[in-house]
């Protein structure tokens, strides 16, 4: 089988992790702030880690307050913890369409939806293509609004010649094992707002303080520390960073194999009448995540298994957020989003990482031709 997605571990890697394992720290020590420093080499904005791109969207919301009777507006083309850790403040989530081509959320349907109760635009960069940020960003100046960035697929990637980073109030990131690097499970929240990112920290650290000007208790000794709002415990351990900080200083390797990748299919493919490449923005600079090809909605569905039975792993990026059950209550229609869904029913994702060889590509490439022969086009 060659698979969808896969993470690429050298000896180097390993080693960096043995070392960590040998040191005096497993949980929170030097690595963890050594890993935020090189996180801040790279997007351009101090960082915080956490264990997930999950716990990272959720201390994002916790960052700006996020509270009941707020929203929250969204695309729906993402996974569902860009929604899902809004929704547990209760707030109320509000969908955008997305642009046909980049399935990135559309500025125009963003303005459309904002009502006095709008407290942020979430952006997400799919498959590595930061949205139209500065669009959003003059949208959420205009409304006073806040403009996070989920950057879960982009990391390395750049807008206008700017980080994705820089871009947000506050950005978020995945080091999941099919992302741009890893740490096994990961994350990290960056901003270049002190309050916000201070915020964010403090809620990821269950909401400690140990700064003694800020006490509201009597100390009674250098062992005090006090919590004045909860927190979780969301912290990256060492042992994990030291993957992280291993790969990281990888990233160009990794943006550049992966870039070749994604120009070696849209060679090969994009002459092909009967299918789509994912297109790319003259003004980004992506680090691709994803390749998405888009289909005739007839025929994705008998792709997918003809791939899959020529061992190739194959995923669907993704069915639309407000399409899962837990969202019936919104009273959303899909008929309310016609580029969102356009996308899902012609979306399908073809293998993409980094232990690909040239001989899996072609092999890729070999079967999808064969599977267009046996179309009557």
């Amino acid at each position: 089988m060659i698979q969808y997605g896969r993470h690429k571990i050298s000896d180097e890697d390993i080693q960096y992790v043995v070392e960590s394992l040998k040191s005096d720290w497993l949980t929170t020590g030097p690595l963890v702030e050594l890993f935020e420093k090189e996180i801040e080499i790279v997007t351009g904005s101090p960082a915080v880690t956490v264990n997930s791109g999950t716990a990272a969207l959720h201390c994002a919301y916790a960052a700006i307050n996020l509270k009941k009777g707020d929203e929250v507006i969204t695309p729906p083309i993402t996974f569902i913890a860009t929604q899902a850790t809004a929704a547990f403040f209760g707030a109320k989530i509000v969908f955008a369409d997305v642009i046909a081509d980049t399935a990135n959320i559309d500025p125009k349907s963003v303005e459309e939806k904002i009502t006095d109760r709008t407290k942020a635009i979430v952006a997400v960069d799919y498959a590595g293509h930061p949205a139209d940020m500065n669009e959003l960003r003059s949208i959420a100046n205009k409304h006073n609004l806040f403009l996070i960035e989920d950057a879960s697929h982009s990391l390395g990637s750049t807008y206008y010649k700017k980080n994705v980073g820089t871009l947000a109030d506050i950005t978020t990131f995945s080091f999941f094992p099919t992302k741009n690097i890893t740490s096994a499970e990961g994350g990290a929240i960056c901003s270049q707002n002190p309050q916000l990112l201070e915020t964010a920290t403090r809620f990821a650290r269950q909401g400690l303080i140990r700064n003694t000007s800020e006490f509201k208790l009597e100390s009674h000794g250098p062992w005090h520390q006090e919590v004045h709002s909860f927190g979780l415990n969301y912290r990256l351990p060492d042992v994990l960073c030291a993957l992280g900080i291993s790969q990281i200083k990888k990233i160009s390797e990794f943006k550049f194999k992966r870039n070749e990748m994604f120009k070696f299919y849209t060679s090969e493919l994009s002459n092909l009448s009967w299918l789509k490449t994912p297109i790319q923005r003259e003004y980004v600079d992506p680090f691709w995540h994803l390749y998405a090809l888009r289909v005739d909605p007839e025929i994705r569905k008998n792709l997918f298994i003809y791939l899959k039975k020529a061992d190739i792993g194959v995923q669907v990026n993704y069915l639309p957020a407000y399409r899962h059950p837990v969202f019936e209550s919104l009273g959303v229609y899909a008929e309310s989003f016609p580029r969102s869904e356009s996308f899902y029913r012609s979306e399908i994702s073809i293998p993409f990482h980094l232990n690909l060889t040239q001989i899996d590509l072609e092999y890729v490439i070999e079967k999808i031709l064969d599977f267009g022969k046996t179309l009557k086009i």
